[in-house]
């Protein structure tokens, strides 16, 4: 059910968000719960499976594949309330609605994702769609990144990726990555110039996985270039602008022509969060990274991207933090009760499938502090390798697991780690 009008009401579990963290929190808690008094404040009317965008900007999955109506997302049993969130109050175990309407809450989850400040980077918004300029990162681009990646034939390409932390860390490979491979399979990889230009001095943060990624880096040409931050794009120029660091201090800026730009922008969390009592001193939600708990008010957890935890910000790691999440709601809410003793722990987990080529990827799977953590023996998948047996993991097993498992609360290989009382 949705609603949307000025209200002040309560609710056993309010959850901020209708992502994927969001709505597979609340159909955790109800597969646990059945009849819990769930309500999901959100915004938008539709619910988007965002992994499969850069599959639809490689060719290799269908824009509309990736979209369904909010309603149809929605757990049965979970109220849906339209809006959006203005604010906290926390001494009032309540959340401050855009209209100004109240909605208090026994326990809060608060999972809203991050934002993406397309604004941070000068003349990029006017360009977005037109001139070669794309993202994978918007719904509506993806189609025209897949467009610019078939009609190049020679030139350069640029793809760029902000400093971290950002959502799902390997996309702005997986986009070069893919469009590289078409172009070796049309034979115009000669004819074109790739440069991966990256903020960060790395071009993975888990090391075990580089060797692999580096074998196709060499394959396909590409010119790795660190520390360089896109600042500014003049669109009808074709021209972006880049921010090197100095190794002796200082910066310069560096303009590079292109024929198709890939742009990932800079990645913060969302306003009403980051000005919020619940954020830490960089804005990010301030919890337990085991728990998940708030640090402070401990009616309040936190998952998805925009909490402060080391952990990459995936639909992976949501799907192991949504179990624990729910777990430790329902123990706060009565325990014995609720069908939920002790504390679930989060370990960190995330998985990045790295689309290496159409028909390979190599699924990094890690936990805290870069430790491996495969869920498939090595036998199946050895995950720092290319595999296409992860191709059809990530191609034609995940995204009927998002929509049919995470989303309804069935957690195979995702059921939390729990401390016995």
């Amino acid at each position: 059910m949705s609603t949307h009008s000025r209200i002040s009401a309560r609710h056993s579990v309010v959850i901020v968000g209708g992502g994927a963290a969001g709505i597979a929190t609340a159909a955790s808690l109800l597969a646990r719960h059945p009849g819990l008094d769930v309500a999901i404040v959100e915004p938008a009317d539709t619910h988007y499976y965002q992994p499969g965008w850069t599959l639809v900007g490689g060719g290799a999955m269908r824009s509309a594949a990736t979209a369904r109506p909010m309603e149809r997302a929605m757990p049965r049993g979970a109220r849906w309330i339209r809006a959006a969130v203005a604010g906290f109050a926390p001494q009032l175990d309540a959340i401050v609605l855009a209209d100004g309407g109240l909605l208090h809450y026994r326990q809060l989850v608060v999972c809203p994702g991050l934002k993406l400040d397309w604004d941070a980077i000068a003349g990029l918004s006017g360009t977005l769609g037109r001139n070669g300029v794309t993202s994978n990162y918007l719904h509506r681009l993806a189609p025209y990144t897949w467009q610019m990646v078939r009609q190049l034939r020679g030139g350069r390409a640029l793809f760029t990726q902000p400093a971290m932390p950002i959502k799902c860390a390997g996309a702005p490979q997986k986009a070069m990555y893919l469009a590289a491979d078409h172009w070796r399979r049309n034979g115009v990889l000669g004819d074109i110039g790739i440069e991966f230009c990256t903020a960060g001095g790395v071009l993975f943060g888990v090391p075990d996985y580089v060797p692999a990624l580096m074998e196709y880096v060499d394959a396909y040409g590409i010119d790795l270039r660190f520390g360089n931050a896109l600042v500014a794009v003049d669109g009808a120029a074709r021209t972006a602008t880049f921010r090197r660091a100095l190794p002796g201090g200082g910066s310069e800026e560096i303009r590079r022509g292109f024929d198709l730009l890939h742009v990932v922008p800079p990645q913060v969390p969302p306003d009403f969060i980051r000005g919020s009592a619940l954020a830490d001193a960089g804005g990010w939600l301030d919890v337990d990274p085991a728990t998940l708990m708030h640090w402070q008010w401990d009616n309040i957890h936190a998952l998805g991207d925009v909490i402060n935890c080391g952990n990459a910000k995936t639909v992976a790691a949501a799907r192991r933090q949504a179990p624990v999440v729910a777990h430790n709601v329902l123990a706060a809410l009565g325990g014995v009760k609720q069908g939920a003793q002790g504390l679930a722990r989060y370990d960190g987990y995330g998985a990045c499938p790295l689309t290496v080529e159409r028909g390979k990827v190599v699924l990094a799977e890690f936990c805290y502090g870069g430790r491996l953590s495969p869920s498939l023996p090595g036998w199946l998948i050895e995950g720092t390798r290319p595999s296409r047996l992860a191709w059809l993991l990530k191609r034609h097993v995940l995204p009927p697991l998002y929509w049919r498992a995470m989303l309804k609360g069935r957690e195979w290989l995702a059921g939390p780690d729990v401390d016995c009382i």
